[in-house]
């Protein structure tokens, strides 16, 4: 029973949501704008699958009835460049690829975040700062094991 205690909690919907989302947070750490709606909404009208607000709003959310328009879901996966099957199918997990995206997204904003004290942070002393990062370190789960002090 303890095998898989979070698994069965998450309906295809929320799981359809969460692939979404995940798509658009890697969009934007790629270095882009965020995705407004009408970019994305242009894309599935010039591709014959129209695609509401409301649905849409609905599709990231998690809280209406599964997408089951292939078409739409083949669609918004060429936008997002995946494999149509991490949309169309619900027991497919995060592809390589994605997974790959994330760990540099993390990267990405650990450094931002050491970036940003850095420069916040002026005329305060190297041992100061040795401690500071070592709290950013813990705080973003990195522990600070890459060899640097």
């Amino acid at each position: 029973m303890a095998e898989t205690v979070d698994e069965p909690l998450e309906t295809p919907q929320a799981k359809l949501a969460r692939k979404l989302n995940l798509l658009l947070d890697l969009f934007e750490a790629q270095g882009s704008e965020p995705l407004t709606y009408p970019q994305i909404s242009q894309h599935m009208a010039q591709r014959g699958t129209p695609l509401s607000r409301s649905r849409w709003a609905y599709m990231r959310s998690g809280d209406s009835s599964l997408a089951t328009d292939a078409a739409l879901l083949r669609n918004l996966a060429e936008f997002f460049g995946v494999d149509s099957n991490y949309l169309l199918d619900e027991t497919n997990e995060v592809p390589d690829l994605v997974d790959a995206q994330l760990q540099l997204l993390r990267t990405m904003r650990e450094a931002r975040v050491r970036n940003f004290a850095a420069r916040q942070l002026q005329g305060i002393s190297p041992e100061t700062l040795v401690q500071l990062r070592k709290v950013i370190d813990e705080r973003l789960g990195g522990g600070g094991h890459d060899g640097r002090s």
